[in-house]
This record gives C-alpha cells, structure tokens and sequence, in this order.
C-alpha cells in the first residue's frame, strides 16, 4: 500500500493531526487523507516543474506542524530524497547539513524564520526555497506556491526515501545513504512496513501517538509508515508527560513510541497524578534510541503491563534487533534478537567472540550504507568482510539475544580497567533524586581517565536546593548559598556509588547541574561535557604547573 491506495479507499479519514504540548492537547489542524494526498501531489506537482528529478534532495527545516507530512509525502511518492534538518542546531551546522545534502529544494516554516535567513546566502545548491505560513525574503509562500498546480499524481511516482543525518551527539552529524531510500516502484516502502505490521500490528485501526520530533529517524519513518498503512497518527509538538498521557486517553492511542527519558519523567510525576488516566488503549508501547535502565523498565512494564517492545536500529538501516516483553523478562537488559542483519561481537582485532564476550558489535547481512561526502568515516564503519558496525559495545548470549554496554567512543579507561558508563548512569537514575545523568572520562595524569558523573536532580530537589526551579543545559549550581544542600547530595550519591559499584566505577567526582544536554530524541550530547571538562582539566593543570 501507499498514501494514493489508501485515500481512494477511505478519502474522509483522519491521516494525522498536530496537537500542542500542554494536557489539555489543543488540535492545530486534523489532515484527512484526501487532504494528505491532494497537498502532497501540488507539492510534488511543483517540485517536478522547477526541474527536480528522482534523487534529488529536498531538506526539511521546520519544528513538528501539520505540513511536515505532506512535504515528506510529496518526496516520498516522486522519487526525491529527504532530509530533515534539526531546527535546533546551530546556523554553521544547519548550513553544513543543507549544503551537504546537497538539497535543492528547502522548506521552512515561520517558527525556523532566523534559520532560514541564515541559509540564504549559505547553501548555494537550492533552487527552491518555501516557507510555511510566513512572507520570508527570498523564499515563496508555501501555501500559496502550491496552490496553483494541479492534485492529481506525477504521471510516473517513484518511491523517495529519506536521507538522513545522525543527530550528531558523537561527533558533526554524517548524512546517511542507505541502498533502500533509492528511488523504486510506487508501494514498495522497503522492508520497515513489513517489519511493524509483523511486530506491532500495525495497520488502519493503529493509532499512532508520536512524541518526538519528526527530525529524528524513528519517529519519522514510523509515521510515514503508519500512513501508507492507513492508520491515524497524533503528532505532538513537543512531549509532556501529563500531555502524553492525556492523548492516550483523549485519542484511545493503540501504539506510542517514546525514548527512555520519556519513561523515567512519566514514572516520577505523582503516582496518583499517573495513574489517574485511562491508558487501556495501548497495545503496543515501543522504546529506542538509548538504552533503558533495567529498573525503569521494570517499573514500565508493572505499571502498563506486558505491552512495552524495545528494538535496536540505526538512522543506517544495517540491522534492526527486537525484544518483546516477554523476552525481556527472560533476558533482562537485553535489546532482543535480529531480525534484519546477522550480529557479530569482536575484539580489537577483528577476532570474532563467543557468547558473553564484550566486543564491538557488527551486523552483516543487512541492507548497505554509506557517510554521505566522508569515506574515512564509511571505511571506518565497514571491515574487510563487508560486516558493518554503528559503534556500539555489547555482547550476546548463548540464544543469540544481544546487550548494549555503551558506545565504543564513551568507553573510559581508568588504571587500564575499560569501564562502561551506561551502568553508572543507570544506576544513578535509580536514585529518587535523580532524573538525569552523564558519565564520561576526563584525563587523569595517575590513571590516564578518571570518572566523572554529572547529575540532573528531580525537580522538587532542585527547588529544595535552590529555593525555586532553574533551568539552562549544563548550568552549573554554584551559588555559596545553596553550596552545603549541594554537598549534601552529593555527600549521598557518592555513598549510593559506594554501596552499589566497584572500585574503579565508582565516580571520583560528581557535579550538580540544573539541565544536561539532551537530544529532544533522548539521546546525550556527551561530547559537549566532554570538550567542556576537558577543557576545564587542561586549564586546571596549567594553572597548577604555572604555580
């Protein structure tokens, strides 16, 4: 199936609608698929005039609206590629992925209007530049520039795809190019639609809750595969977990899919407060993007029940590894089996390792990609056999179930012991005042690394410490005032690290901070503390030496 089968077959039903971020779930603006359709045929319609061809690109710079699917849609059914730009990022970083994509075709909207601007003289290769709901210089108004071609299809659609970058928490982000977002006949959609019809029923009385933003792979690709299957999606502008809550219930949401901080903010609001609303709905409750502690999954899974499925995959496509609830339980901590891709754990050397070994995880067997323009970072991906990797650290058991211990980029080496951060972090957000933390290594002249914890309170500690709730990423508590509260908590943790943790896991230092530097798509910006305590540790020795 596909958008133009199912608007013949059911044109008056609700293809997605937009709701905002607060309980109450205002509806911007309900899309039919008639709608859906029609808007997606004058956009592609007029794309086709300007000259874009299948595999062109069109990049995508706009927060979650009610556009964001039909210009996805619009690609998707000519053969173009799509990249969807994280809006948050910086001007040189938006200009660097826009002009690396190569895009010819940009639309913005007026809540990314500096950005656009900012564009204009920056990415030379863009011949057609939109912009929803607002008059920009340089750009058309979308609205009315699509208005004027026709609704009906292009005489030959071709299946698009999406060309996307990785949301770039290791590192600048890298366009990826898998060999199934190539231009093919209409309907085929590549091996995703098959895949969540078979593990999560997916299909037209899925209604489908997605939280995130629409820049990021998962949440994308799922609701374009929701629509082709003729299923209802309710887009959120942004999560709240009393709105996430309410549009469970509000919408009898079947499916929803959310990233482990999403889990730990929902499990810490007032238990009454939570469990107040009818999430009875839900069949299918999907989590990825970074690993889950054990002890929040488990509380998930006694509060939702056996409803809770977790897969591990890649913005790459190399592989896809899913673990049901029940496999869960049998095999706690484990991302489950592989269904697209075969695994592989090796040592430094490329050695193949047996079961419970800690190793780099490969996967061959799967579909190929490549880093769009960076062939050192494609090779680096890629070993001899043809296997590929997305950097991560695990191990597999004697049934083929597959554990992350982190990425091989955060491993710290402290003594010469490897230590893993995922567990600390794990662990310290099974501590009621913890709602968020970060464990990285920062150099150590003795030990080569040392560990270091950065730590996000629950909002009722921070009031306590600072007598009224702050915010700002990475905002360090520094004021004397408030110093022993501080010292107070970190007093605890050290000793919760001391009773639960080995010598070297245990943090040597801890910091307080009002914010950590997260990915709206859950994901860490590490690097960011990393450079930045790095810098501080540099400065620090300096200072020391030049005493």
């Amino acid at each position: 199936m596909y958008l133009g089968s199912v608007a013949r077959e059911v044109p008056d039903k609700i293809a997605y609608l937009v709701i905002d971020g607060t309980e109450a779930g205002q509806v911007r603006e309900p899309v039919t698929y008639r709608e859906l359709d029609e808007r997606s045929n004058r956009l592609a319609q007029l794309w086709w005039s300007r000259g874009l061809r299948p595999g062109d690109v069109v990049a995508v710079c706009m927060e979650n609206n009610a556009r964001y699917l039909e210009v996805v849609w619009a690609a998707q059914r000519s053969g173009l590629l799509y990249t969807a730009a994280n809006y948050r990022l910086t001007p040189d970083e938006l200009a660097y992925m826009v002009d690396d994509s190569g895009a010819r075709a940009l639309v913005v909207s007026a809540a990314t209007e500096q950005s656009a601007l900012t564009l204009l003289d920056r990415t030379p290769s863009v011949r057609v530049r939109l912009a929803v709901g607002a008059d920009l210089p340089g750009h058309e108004r979308y609205e009315e520039a699509v208005a004027t071609f026709p609704a009906c299809p292009l005489d030959t659609e071709l299946e698009g795809g999406d060309m996307l970058y990785s949301s770039g928490t290791t590192g600048r982000p890298k366009g990826i190019r898998s060999s199934i977002a190539e231009p093919a006949p209409i309907g085929e959609g590549g091996p995703l639609p098959a895949l969540l019809r078979q593990l999560y029923g997916f299909g037209p009385d899925t209604v489908y809750l997605s939280p995130a933003p629409l820049y990021h792979a998962a949440p994308l690709r799922y609701c374009v595969t929701a629509t082709r299957l003729g299923g209802t999606v309710v887009v959120m502008e942004r999560f709240d977990p009393a709105a996430f809550l309410g549009a469970v219930s509000e919408y009898r949401a079947t499916h929803a899919q959310v990233v482990p901080t999403m889990f730990v903010r929902l499990l810490k609001m007032p238990e009454e407060q939570r469990l107040a609303y009818d999430t009875s709905s839900l069949r299918y409750v999907i989590h990825a993007a970074a690993p889950c502690p054990r002890q929040v999954k488990q509380a998930v899974l006694d509060w939702l029940g056996p409803i809770v499925h977790e897969y591990y995959a890649g913005s790459e496509g190399n592989c896809y590894v899913a673990c049901s609830p029940q496999d869960w339980l049998a095999h706690p901590g484990s991302v489950g089996r592989a269904l697209l891709g075969v695994p592989h754990i090796t040592d430094d050397d490329g050695v193949e390792l047996g079961p419970g070994q800690i190793g780099t995880v490969w996967f061959s067997g799967g579909p190929e990609f490549s880093y769009h323009h960076d062939p050192v970072k494609t090779a680096e991906s890629h070993d001899a056999r043809g296997w590929s990797t997305l950097g991560d650290i695990g191990y597999l058991d004697e049934e083929g179930f597959l554990y992350l211990t982190d990425r091989r980029s955060y491993t710290i080496i402290t003594g010469g012991v490897n230590v893993y951060p995922q567990e600390i972090e794990d662990l310290l957000v099974g501590h009621p005042d913890v709602l968020d933390a970060a464990v990285f290594g920062v150099p150590d002249p003795d030990l080569g690394q040392r560990v270091q914890a950065v730590v996000q309170p629950v909002p009722a500690v921070v009031e306590s410490i600072t007598g009224a709730a702050t915010a700002g990423p990475a905002a360090a508590i520094t004021d004397t005032a408030i110093a022993a509260a501080q010292d107070e908590l970190v007093d605890e943790l050290m000793r919760y690290c001391r009773e639960h943790l080995v010598g070297p896991k245990r943090p040597r230092d801890i910091d307080i901070v009002t914010e950590l530097p997260r990915h709206p798509t859950g994901k860490l910006y590490k690097r960011l503390l990393v450079d930045q305590y790095s810098r501080n540790n540099q400065a620090s020795q300096y200072d020391q030496a030049s005493q």
